[in-house]
């Protein structure tokens, strides 16, 4: 018969994971995977102790994989862009233009502002980053800023970005769950959101000094890697284009992956019609990516290519999200067995009875989400699950929803990219090539804003009452929700 489990019997898994994570993922630098994959037995053994099936389990893995599927094809579709984009010379040519326009000392500031645009725009800090936040990295390599303090500009830009845009899934997903209105939920994450991204421009700024002092790339050596770029790629306007494309259908609130995929075979088009790369290798690119060996153009020798240019161009393709993928699913294997067997429910409800104030509440809420962020590696859950358990308590409290959703992101959202085994943090990770450990420090606007809430929480600042106006009553009927 199955039973409920004890809070000691929920919390061996959690710490099971954290443990195996912390120390052989993050101490002795061991492969994730078999580590989520001992997490999960374990899951399972407290699961089988509890009457647990083992279908059951299953089923709760396949669930999670399934709703995680958009994000899969997502990730995958990333690759092909990135690839394609390569072909076209569409970031080459920001790259080029970037390392000739943007000034050393100022490349972190401009990272996270350009960053953080395009996120608006679009809606996604995956696209975002890997898009523009790649041409970035090429430009710092080439420019010698330090590329951990880079990476984390682009992580933070592109997060700020995805919480304050209207066609983000998780900006319309936190209103969902909490039972706010989206446009009230946006304007509400400014009085956090806006706080932590000030303070990160600043250190950005700081930093900026000190990072582009250790520059180790001569002037010479960007002059090389700048015309050798010139040489291999003919820059024209219509190399923007696929960039247009995803704006255009972001703001359309046309589907992602098509939008992308059209931004890709127009990228191919433009690669096989103005770069000099054969039909074959075009399409080569989209699968194990792009590599200086594919350009046949006259004076240019790929076996003489610099080795930074390569480096900065050999990437994308299908190929190159796989090791992502494959830890993605050992994570839904985690997530689906603890859930199955109610792990989740029993910590989050202990939570929930320690928190007497609005102060305890939020704090209560950022830790939920926090933990569900660290188990599940899923931004989704970090919203879902704390959001359903607390949308009560917030109501009984006199606490307006937007309090909720607010907290859902500050903590949910913008956290999982800061956790190496979640999604997110490999997608980043693999995409910017610098691992989660290193850029943490330096997403200054990822961590600090569940900081700022819990402030505001024991303080009473910018947390507003539940009144009994027409907006309020009707605010369900207003929550706006997109995927």
């Amino acid at each position: 018969m199955k039973r409920k489990p004890s809070f000691f019997q929920a919390i061996i898994p959690i710490f099971a994971v954290l443990i195996l994570l912390g120390i052989g993922y993050g101490v002795f630098h061991l492969s994730a995977e078999p580590l989520l994959i001992i997490a999960t037995i374990i899951a399972a053994v407290i699961g089988k102790s509890l009457g647990v099936s083992w279908e059951e389990m299953q089923e709760g893995i396949v669930e999670k994989t399934a709703k995680s599927m958009p994000a899969i094809f997502i990730l995958i579709t990333v690759g092909i862009l990135i690839g394609t984009w390569m072909v076209s010379g569409t970031i080459p040519m920001m790259m080029f233009y970037g390392i000739e326009m943007i000034n050393p000392n100022y490349l972190l500031i401009t990272t996270f502002v350009v960053t953080a645009i395009v996120s608006v725009f679009t809606g996604t800090s995956w696209g975002a980053a890997g898009t523009i936040g790649v041409a970035v990295m090429g430009i710092a390599a080439v420019q010698g800023v330090s590329l951990p303090v880079t990476a984390g500009a682009v992580v933070a830009g592109a997060y700020f970005g995805d919480k304050l845009s209207p066609f983000s899934d998780t900006t319309n997903l936190a209103p969902a769950a909490a039972g706010s209105n989206i446009y009230d939920h946006i304007k509400h994450m400014l009085y956090t959101t806006v706080p932590a991204a000030l303070i990160g421009l600043i250190v950005y700024f700081i930093v900026g000094k000190s990072a582009y002092t250790n520059n180790t790339v001569s002037q010479e050596q960007i002059e090389l890697i700048t015309s050798t770029l010139t040489t291999m790629f003919d820059w024209n306007v219509l190399l923007i284009l696929p960039v247009l494309i995803v704006l255009v259908g972001s703001i359309k609130k046309y589907p992602t992956i098509p939008v992308m995929l059209i931004s890709s075979v127009t990228a191919i088009i433009i690669g096989f019609v103005f770069q000099s790369i054969s039909l074959e290798n075009v399409f080569l690119a989209t699968v194990k990516g792009f590599n200086v060996s594919m350009v046949t153009v006259s004076g240019f020798d790929p076996t003489t290519a610099p080795e930074a240019v390569q480096n900065l161009l050999n990437r994308g393709g299908m190929n190159s999200m796989m090791g992502t993928t494959l830890i993605a699913f050992c994570s839904f294997a985690f997530a689906g067995v603890i859930s199955k067997i109610g792990c989740l429910d029993v910590v989050l409800e202990k939570i929930n009875k320690k928190a007497k104030s609005t102060g305890s509440l939020i704090l209560a809420t950022v830790l939920s989400c926090i933990t569900m962020a660290i188990t599940t590696g899923s931004s989704y859950l970090s919203i879902l699950i704390p959001g359903e358990l607390f949308k009560n308590v917030y109501a009984e409290r006199g606490l307006h929803p937007k309090n909720l959703s607010r907290t859902l992101e500050d903590s949910g959202t913008v956290v999982v990219p800061l956790i190496p085994w979640s999604m997110a943090g490999v997608y980043m990770s693999s995409t910017l090539g610098v691992p989660v450990i290193e850029y943490l420090p330096w997403a200054v606007m990822c961590y600090l804003g569940f900081i700022i809430a819990i402030i505001y929480g024991y303080t009473g600042l910018t947390i507003e009452k539940i009144n009994n106006s027409s907006n309020d009553k009707e605010m369900d009927k207003d929550v706006q929700y997109r995927i």
